[in-house]
C-alpha cells in the first residue's frame, strides 16, 4: 500500500509559477513510476506528466515546455514545477503511483490549482 499526499496548490495569476509536491509513504518509491493528472470542473481527468523509474519523462502536449516533473527518491517525493501558467491550467491536480506497465495504482487526494486571468 502506498499513500500519496499532494501539496503546493493555490491561486496564482496567469504567467506565474507554482511547484506541486507529492510525498509517498512506504519503502517502494524508487520502483514506482510517478504521474500527475488533473481534472478541471466538468471535465474528465487528464494526463499531465510522468517520470519513470529510469528517470525518463513524458509530458502532455498542453504542458510541454512549461511544466517539469522531477523526483527525489531519497525523500520519496515527486514534484511538478509549473511555469507560465494559463487559466486553462486551473484544475485539481492528482498524483498517481504505479508499478511500471501496470494500470491503476495509487492516488492522492488532489490539490487545487487556480490560475486567474
Amino acid at each position: 500500500q502506498v499513500q500519496l499526499v499532494e501539496s503546493g496548490g493555490g491561486l496564482v495569476q496567469a504567467g506565474g509559477s507554482l511547484r506541486l509536491s507529492c510525498a509517498a509513504s512506504g519503502r517502494t518509491f524508487d520502483i514506482l513510476d510517478m504521474h500527475w493528472f488533473r481534472q478541471a470542473p466538468g471535465k474528465e481527468r487528464e494526463f499531465v506528466a510522468s517520470i519513470y523509474v529510469s528517470g525518463g519523462t513524458y509530458y502532455a502536449d498542453s504542458v510541454k515546455g512549461r511544466f517539469t516533473i522531477s523526483r527525489d527518491n531519497a525523500k520519496n517525493t515527486v514534484y511538478l514545477q509549473m511555469n507560465s501558467l494559463k487559466p486553462e491550467d486551473t484544475a485539481v491536480y492528482y498524483c498517481n503511483a504505479r508499478r511500471p506497465r501496470t494500470p491503476g495504482g495509487f492516488w492522492g487526494q488532489g490539490t487545487q490549482v487556480t490560475v486567474s486571468s
